[in-house]
């Protein structure tokens, strides 16, 4: 009896336990619905094209959605974790449903809207990061999160003015307001009660005023960035209160003042970066028993005097910047012998003396820039095996001597410049070892002896300086090796020998200048190979023989070839180009007198010589011998056909009489294969007038053939004349960007253009056109892109791809014609000018087509 007793309250007790977890679950799992549904709905607003959410489904719980995390105990979700998951879209506002929130971490990705004003009923949250991405709008008052230690919503396009209530989170340990559009506005002053800070990001927020004194109650700051911003006044002294302090961001303000000697209480400051500001004054002695310090960036200020002597015991220090200052003095000899230095740059400034010899002791050095300043003597040995350098610049100083044979064959530089010198020497072979090179600059020194072959090795080399030295000896051939070589200048030497025909071979080549010295030869050819060359200068040296026709379709805008021994005929592309000053100084050169050009008293016009002389008279006998041959046929044939024709006299002199009296027949001039006839171009219709200006009006026809063109009738006067003249030349113009002229059409006064025809008018007008049923701008973005590269082709086409060039002068909205495809076409030649000798080529007014309604 007793058994079955507790038996039955066993049982019991177990219904009366299952009751009680049955209804204790009921809340969960309600609660765990709401969620669901919540995040569900969060889902729907986001775009996921990497399918992370893919897990995310109504069947699941939440607590399996992928970066979803949720308390062990009460199920409910905590966490939302989806950094750089490539989502976009925007923030649902149901994410205030889930009341536990802790964590959400959305940053890196490219989420878009404003930030949920709803998130500030997420009472629990301690860690928001929405850092970029592309936010907008204003960030919503936050205020009220009292428990929040991470707020960072940097690098987005927030708006507004900034959030002066941040003070109120004084549980926050970080802080990223950075990156963002916000109104100007002052760094709030309650940001002192911020007192558990350790990283503050603010840079670039359009802050502007000066930093406020409450700073120095941030003592657990380790991390300070207010970069490019509008800050100003003093350097702050509440800044070296901030004992913990090890990174300081002040570059890109305008902070006036001194770095205060305080500023050495900061032991523990490994970075320091406050370049481009107007900070002036000495660096404090002090600063320079900063131990710790691994980065000093003071570029761009108004630094003057010596430097610490301690930066020369620093042991840590792997960048250091102090360009654009005005420091002085000699430079600390031991700076560099203790630590892992990479970055050294203090150019543009006074240093004197002898230069540092230690800078890459750890073989660690990448970039050393000294250019612009005053140091003297011999440049020191020991960087012969800095094997890695990358960027090597010591010019405008006073160095002299031999530079280092292994400076010249460093393998990982892409830069060598000693330009600006009194370096001596020659150039050694070890130069071949330099295969990274882009850049070797060594114009303005003293150095001697033959351009070594091994710069042939060079095979990354794009420019190459070496002017005003006194290198000696041939142009080595094996320089046509150099295929990325776009500029070289070796002028002011004393060169000798021919131009080796193989720089024809450096295809990329755009300027050459060889001028000032004593070579020889003549001019190669393959030079006329060199489709990217714009200027070249070859004077003042010893080259003969005649200028290659073939330069003149090359695009070149300068030319010198004075003070030479050319001979010949000038090209007259080139004359066009240049000049008759850039071929002066060549008493055996001419120019062909049937170019037109003006001549140069040192230049005569070219004369037949006695053996074309010769040629030219048994020409002459030939032909009067077969032209009397002819005549005499033809008298013959008239004789015998004269009875056959038995014309009427009378007859024959009034058919004469009346065709003497008929109107002058059209004469036509086409450029473009259209089917025109005269007569009926000329049958013009004032109804279909669609413009007129001060030299003639302008209709639109429609051609029996189905084509639709433009027909401008100018007025009568000599502007209609220069205007046909010119008008031969624009017509054989070939563009697809270039508005076509199709003829022209003459009969005694009157003078008839053809254009094609531009059925959407101008740019300038389309610009301000709205769509008839949507009312919106008629140009979108890809249209005026479209239509911004087509006028750059036009206009590149006549600058650089015309014989002569064309140089419009008038380039503007109303000049831009757009067909149906708004292509652009570039009109109205007006006040253009042809690149002739004379400004005689200039149209003298607006002639050209005009679309409809700007005419």
């Amino acid at each position: 009896m007793i058994d079955a007793g507790m038996a039955g309250f066993r049982h019991l007790f177990f219904h009366l336990l299952s009751a009680l977890l049955l209804l204790a679950s009921l809340p969960i799992s309600n609660s765990q619905d709401e969620q669901a549904q919540a995040l569900l709905h969060l889902k729907s607003t986001l775009l996921d094209p990497a399918n992370c959410l893919e897990t995310w489904k109504e069947s699941s719980s939440p607590c399996r959605f992928l970066g979803v995390t949720c308390d062990s105990t009460s199920g409910e979700v905590t966490g939302i974790l989806l950094p750089r998951s490539n989502l976009s879209g925007e923030i649902s506002p149901s994410i205030s449903l889930l009341s536990s929130l802790t964590t959400l971490l959305l940053q890196e990705n490219s989420i878009s809207g404003t930030v949920p004003a709803e998130l500030a009923d997420c009472m629990n949250l301690q860690v928001l990061n929405l850092s970029s991405n592309s936010l907008t709008g204003q960030l919503p008052d936050l205020s009220g999160l009292k428990n929040l230690k991470v707020l960072d919503v940097s690098s987005n396009k927030l708006s507004g003015s900034f959030p002066q209530w941040i003070g109120n989170l004084s549980g926050l340990v970080e802080l990223g307001l950075a990156e963002n559009d916000f109104d100007e506005g002052a760094i709030p002053p309650g940001i002192g009660n911020l007192k558990n800070l350790t990283w503050l990001y603010m840079a670039n927020c359009n802050l502007s005023g000066e930093i406020p004194g409450s700073v120095s109650e941030l003592s657990s700051l380790g991390t300070l960035d207010f970069s490019q911003n509008k800050l100003s006044g003093p350097f702050p002294m509440a800044i070296s209160k901030l004992r913990k302090l090890f990174k300081i961001e002040l570059y890109q303000n305008s902070l006036t003042g001194v770095i205060p000697p305080e500023l050495a209480d900061l032991t523990e400051l490994r970075e320091i970066d406050v370049s481009r500001n107007q900070i002036s004054g000495r660096i404090p002695a002090e600063v320079g028993s900063l131990k710790k310090l691994t980065v000093i960036q003071l570029y761009r200020n108004a630094f003057w005097g010596e430097l610490p002597r301690g930066f020369g015991d620093l042991q840590f220090l792997s960048a250091f910047s102090i360009y654009e200052n005005r420091f002085s003095g000699e430079f600390p000899a031991n700076f560099g012998r203790f630590s892992p230095l990479n970055s050294f740059d203090i150019s543009e400034n006074n240093f004197s003396g002898r230069f540092p010899g230690f800078l890459c002791q750890n073989n660690n050095l990448q970039f050393l820039l000294a250019l612009d300043n005053k140091f003297s003597g011999a440049f020191p040995d020991s960087y012969a095996n800095c094997k890695t350098l990358r960027r090597f610049r010591i010019s405008q100083n006073s160095f002299s001597g031999r530079l280092p044979n292994g400076i010249w064959g460093l393998p990982l530089a892409v830069i060598i410049d000693v330009s600006d010198n009194e370096f001596t020497g020659r150039i050694p072979w070890e130069i071949g070892k330099s295969t990274s090179l882009s850049q070797l600059s060594v114009r303005n020194n003293r150095l001697s002896g033959e351009i070594p072959a091994e710069i042939g090795k060079l095979s990354q080399l794009q420019k190459l300086y070496a002017s005003n030295n006194s290198l000696s000896g041939r142009i080595p051939s094996e320089i046509g090796s150099l295929n990325q070589l776009t500029t070289l200048h070796l002028q002011d030497n004393d060169l000798s020998g021919s131009i080796p025909s193989e720089l024809g071979l450096c295809s990329r080549l755009v300027e050459i200048d060889l001028s000032q010295n004593t070579l020889g030869g003549g001019i190669p050819g393959t030079l006329s190979l060199l489709a990217f060359l714009n200027s070249i200068n070859l004077s003042r040296n010893l080259i003969t023989g005649p200028i290659p026709d073939g330069l003149q379709s090359l695009k070149l805008s300068s030319i010198d070839f004075s003070g030479n021994k050319l001979s010949g005929r000038v090209p007259p592309g080139l004359l066009v180009i240049a000049g008759e000053e850039a071929f002066s100084g060549n008493p055996a050169l001419c120019i062909d007198g049937r170019s037109g050009n003006r001549w140069d008293p040192e230049l005569g016009g070219c004369r037949v010589s006695s053996k074309h002389k010769y040629v030219f008279g048994n020409r002459m006998v030939f032909t009067v011998l077969v032209f009397s041959a002819l005549i005499i046929f033809l008298a013959g044939l008239a004789l015998v056909s004269y009875r056959s024709l038995k014309l009427d006299e009378s007859i024959r002199n009034k058919d004469l009489k009346q065709c003497m009296e008929d109107e002058p027949k059209w004469k036509i001039e086409s450029f473009y294969p259209l089917e025109l006839d005269a007569e009926e171009i000329s049958n013009l219709d004032e109804e279909h007038l669609i413009g007129s200006g001060s030299t003639g009006k302008v209709y639109r026809m429609d051609l029996r053939n189905r084509c639709t063109v433009a027909v401008k009738q100018l007025l009568k006067g000599n502007e209609a004349r220069v205007l046909m003249a010119e008008m031969n030349i624009l017509g054989k113009i070939r563009h697809r960007n270039i508005l076509k002229l199709h003829a022209c059409l003459t009969r005694g006064d009157l003078s008839l253009l053809v254009f094609e025809f531009m059925p959407n008018g101008n740019l300038y007008h389309a610009l301000r056109r709205r769509e008839a049923k949507a009312g919106e701008p008629e140009l979108d973005w890809n249209k005026r892109y479209k239509i911004a590269m087509g006028a750059a082709k036009g206009i590149m086409y006549l600058h650089h791809d015309c014989s002569p060039a064309i140089i419009h002068r008038d380039i503007k909205s109303n000049n831009i014609l757009l067909d149906e495809d708004y292509e652009a076409k570039i009109a109205d030649f007006g006040i253009a000018k042809i690149a002739e000798e004379s400004d005689s080529s200039c149209f003298a007014g607006t002639h050209g087509y005009i679309a409809p309604g700007n005419a």
